[in-house]
């Protein structure tokens, strides 16, 4: 509907710069045309343990209309601060909500824009084993990878002056929160 091209497979494996990730609570663009969406991100840790946290692929939707890997390279990839082992979650990670929430048009107020399942995207192991960097199904030391988003609940993808992205396990949360500061288009 935005003019965005298909993959060219399902799934697709974009790669971006280890740079772009962060744990900052801002993030800087340029121009207002980006957006965020939660997804489930597998860290593999030096000595190849992976771990669950969540994050954005934070997104620049207009140039996305002309190249998709361009635009995942344009934007900083915001990640939470807490982890939790992934495998400590095999049994039941179809069960995980994830959830985000933006602030938008000047209001403090959080208006929930994502909300389901994992069992609503590819299952993270499936995802890792398909992955062209992972050897024996896990992912090589020192690799993250975000792991696919659910559908925004009303209004559209959109640009928005915060995020906070969740993952709950029953009573317990992984919460990260960003703001984006956009900067001005310049000739």
């Amino acid at each position: 509907a935005i003019g965005v091209p298909p993959p060219s497979t399902v799934p697709l494996y974009y790669r971006v710069s280890a740079s772009l990730l962060t744990q900052e609570e801002a993030i800087e663009v340029v121009g207002a045309t980006s957006s965020g969406e939660a997804e489930p991100v597998v860290i593999a840790d030096a000595a190849g343990r992976a771990w669950l946290t969540v994050g954005s692929d934070h997104t620049d939707r207009a140039l996305e209309t002309t190249s998709v890997a361009l635009s995942k390279q344009v934007c900083a990839k915001p990640v939470g601060r807490v982890a939790w082992p992934l495998d400590t979650l095999a049994d039941r990670l179809d069960t995980l909500t994830l959830a985000s929430f933006v602030q938008e048009d000047g209001s403090d107020a959080w208006t929930p824009y994502q909300a389901g399942t994992l069992a609503a995207i590819r299952p993270l192991a499936e995802l890792i084993a398909a992955c062209p960097l992972a050897r024996d199904g896990r992912l090589p030391p020192g690799t993250a990878m975000l792991c696919g988003t659910l559908p925004v609940l009303s209004g559209g993808v959109r640009p928005a002056a915060a995020m906070r992205l969740e993952i709950a396990d029953g009573g317990r949360r992984l919460v990260h929160h960003y703001a984006t500061r956009v900067l001005p288009i310049v000739a």
